[in-house]
């Protein structure tokens, strides 16, 4: 007989129930069982081991209660569940397929021992002919084969009902797989949307920054708006705590957001008149030109 589970897939069928509820060892195997409709069920050999390097490895612990050990999932369990929900899809398509070939083999079975039953009961009937109870003798054989055709036709609809149930398992899996992907690749693309969107908005206030690199209003700056050594000496170390985060459009946002404070808080400290805000857009509009023209060579 095939192996019921291929290599590594009982380690993956034993997080998912223990995500369902924390379960003892004893309720592991039944529930295999069932889930097999009685055709399989696995020893304790085979499933405490199990358990015991799954608790091993950081992905279920127990809490001992009544002098039994419940297994409950770690977090870390869950983690590796989610990575494999794919497999956990294949995983219930292996099982009714497991469920399936076990069925046969059932009915070969089955169907052996009633070949053997009926030789058996021509030979004794043969050897009976002339012996007195011989009714009850073919009697007995035919109930004996009744039951055995009766317990056949029982195992072969559950192993159906299981079939199909397994079916609709694993196309549920399948469908909730594909639609936990497409959430995620729209929550992407939303981000990303959101980003160049940012992006784009920045080019709208790239002025500030330049304003806060030539030096506000006219003092310490030339008549055409340039600044002067000492402005010159604060603009070079403006913003200089503000380490780099490997992403330039993100850079410029922080460095955009770190101006626009500024800015506000001068306004707030030292007020705002109509040749303040007339002047400041004299220096806003060189910054922007100056940028833009920064911004657009070629590196």
């Amino acid at each position: 007989m095939p192996p019921v589970f291929a290599h590594g897939r009982l380690r993956l069928y034993l997080l998912k129930l223990l995500d369902e509820a924390p379960r003892h060892g004893y309720e592991v195997i039944r529930l295999l069982e069932e889930r097999f409709q009685g055709l399989y069920a696995p020893s304790a050999g085979t499933v405490y081991p199990r358990l015991s390097k799954l608790e091993a490895e950081g992905l279920v612990t127990y809490a001992t209660e009544g002098g039994r050990k419940v297994y409950s999932i770690t977090e870390a369990g869950r983690a590796e569940l989610a990575d494999r929900g794919g497999e956990l899809a294949d995983l219930e398509l292996e099982i009714r397929d497991s469920v399936t070939e076990l069925a046969a083999e059932i009915r070969s079975d089955v169907r052996g021992a009633a070949g053997d039953l009926r030789r058996e009961m021509r030979a004794a009937a043969s050897a009976s002919a002339t012996q007195v109870g011989e009714d009850d003798s073919w009697k007995a054989a035919k109930e004996e084969l009744r039951k055995a055709r009766q317990e056949w036709k029982e195992q072969a609809r559950r192993a159906k009902d299981e079939s199909r149930r397994a079916r609709e398992e694993a196309q549920t899996a399948r469908r909730q797989a594909k639609e936990a992907q497409d959430r995620a690749r729209e929550e992407v693309q939303r981000i990303a949307g959101q980003l160049q969107e940012q992006f784009a908005k920045s080019g709208g206030v790239l002025g500030g920054l330049a304003g806060a690199w030539l030096g506000g209003g006219t003092h310490g700056a030339g008549a055409a708006g340039r600044p002067d050594a000492a402005d010159a000496g604060r603009a070079s170390g403006w913003a200089a705590d503000l380490a780099p985060t490997g992403d330039p459009a993100r850079d410029l946002d922080r460095l955009l957001d770190r101006f626009r404070d500024e800015v506000r808080d001068a306004a707030r400290d030292h007020g705002v008149t109509a040749a303040r805000v007339a002047e400041a857009r004299d220096h806003l509009a060189a910054a922007v030109a100056r940028l833009a023209t920064t911004l657009g060579a070629k590196p």
